[in-house]
Order: C-alpha cells, then structure tokens, then sequence
C-alpha cells in the first residue's frame, strides 16, 4: 500500500493539471456515484491535498471527492480526454484543459461537502500528518507522551493512522534503525535523547521519502550502495527488504519478524 510520501507526491502530481482549473468532463465507475458529474462538472477545482494516505479533491462549489487508493488504487495522469489501455478499472476520470487525472481500481471513494470532511469516517480517525509542515518534532513528541500512545510497543504505534497519519511499513522500519530504537520499545521507556532521536527519525525519514522519491538513508549511503553495483531499491532502505545482509554500520545480519502480518526489519545491534 502505498504511504504517505507516495500519496502526497501522487497529489503533487494531480495538482498540476487540476489545481485552479475548471473540470470539464467528470466520471465515475462506482454506481453509486454517477450521479455526481452534474453537481462537479464545469466547476473549477480549487487545489488538491493529501492526508496521510487518503486523496482529497476540493472544489469551488464547496464539494470534495475523498479517495483512499487502499492496496490496488493508482492515480495516472495523461493528455486531456486520454484514455490509455489499461486491464484496470477505471473509477474517476477528471479532465481539464492541462490534462486529465485518472483513478484505477480504487473502491474507497467518495464525494461530499468540503465542510463534512472532518466527519467522514476514515478522515475523523486521523492523526496530524507528519509530512505537513507544522507537524514537527515537538508536536510528535507530544503525542508520543499522550496517555493513549505512551505505553504501546513502537512496533504497533508507527501504522496506527490515530498516532500519526502517512507511516506504513517500510517507513516504521526505517524510522526506528534511524532512531536505534527496537521495535518493542515503548514511548514510556525512552531516555530524552531516545525519544528526541525518534521525533527527529520520524519527521526525517518521512520528509526525505517523499523529496526523493522514496529513498530513507542519507545520499552518502545511497551513492555509495549505488557505486557498488547496487540497484535502486538496494539502495533506498537502510534496513527495509534486507534480511541476512550485513548492517550498513556495524556489519550483523539484518533480521525479519511477522508482526500482525507485517514484516519488520531491524539491526539487533545497532538497535537498542
């Protein structure tokens, strides 16, 4: 499932040929939903935002279309009014004269007033998001210490969209290397320089995801892994999808644990 930096990027990326621009063609493949192309059409859309994982289309008539790409939903844009080829369903379209934005095989979408966002059911159980700019370290340090959150395995704390929306998977794995921290810690138990190098590794991480594309280490590391043969996706994660190869700092063997499903990685070593 794509996070928080994917999604904001995907945003970035609509908000080229949608932002300040009147929709001139809209559809929906949900039947529930096909009556709405009479209420937005013509209309011009204000902006396009991200909330952690979730997509948010607003416009000027005070509508808003919500969309959660879940595991299979993907955002293509094209040239205005294209139609490319696709084995996938199509379940948005939304043209303007700079091009059109294009939902594949998402489910979770919805279309409602701007002002009844707060209350929509995935939205209202948010968390700030880290990637917004006035998230920062002392903000997370502060829910880390809320009664709710402060005594929860970090393992568990990092997916949960209450917490903090945008973390997923590969970000919790590389979030806690980058702090030293083992996944079984608890906010509770950190020192103040634990939990201020966790504030920093979250914020930090994130951040550098969504600049770059999706690497989590330094460009030092990155470079040097990349000099050395080593591809893209070799390269982006300190520790994500490295099981058995050596940590890049001390050299022991990176492991793997099924927690809920999901994978965890982490260094027994440099991780305390």
């Amino acid at each position: 499932m794509p996070e928080g930096p994917e999604i904001r990027r995907q945003a970035d990326k609509l908000a080229e040929v949608l932002n300040n621009k009147q929709c001139k063609f809209i559809e929906f493949g949900l039947a529930r939903l096909r009556h709405y192309p009479d209420t937005l059409r013509g209309e011009t859309i204000l902006n396009v935002t991200s909330k952690g994982k979730a997509m948010l289309i607003h416009f000027a008539n005070g509508y808003s279309i919500f969309s959660h790409n879940q595991l299979y939903g993907r955002w293509e844009v094209v040239p205005a009014r294209a139609r490319p080829d696709s084995s996938r369903q199509l379940r948005l379209a939304l043209d303007t004269a700079a091009g059109s934005a294009l939902l594949y095989s998402a489910s979770d979408i919805d279309v409602l007033p701007t002002s009844e966002l707060v209350n929509h059911p995935f939205l209202s159980k948010l968390g700030p998001d880290v990637l917004d700019h006035d998230v920062t370290p002392a903000v997370i340090a502060q829910r880390l210490r809320a009664r709710e959150f402060k005594s929860r395995q970090l393992a568990g704390l990092l997916l949960d969209q209450h917490f903090l929306a945008g973390l997923g998977n590969y970000l919790r794995s590389e979030i806690l290397y980058s702090a030293g921290l083992l996944p079984t810690r608890k906010p509770e138990t950190l020192s103040e320089e634990e939990s201020e190098a966790l504030t920093v590794a979250i914020k930090q991480v994130t951040v550098r995801s969504y600049e770059t594309k999706g690497i989590t280490v330094n460009q030092k590391i990155y470079d040097s892994v990349r000099k050395h043969g080593g591809g893209f996706e070799q390269a982006r994660f300190a520790v994500f999808n490295r099981e058995s190869e050596p940590c890049l700092q001390c050299g022991e063997e990176i492991k793997r644990e099924n927690r809920g499903g999901r994978r965890l990685y982490f260094c027994g070593n440099c991780q305390v």
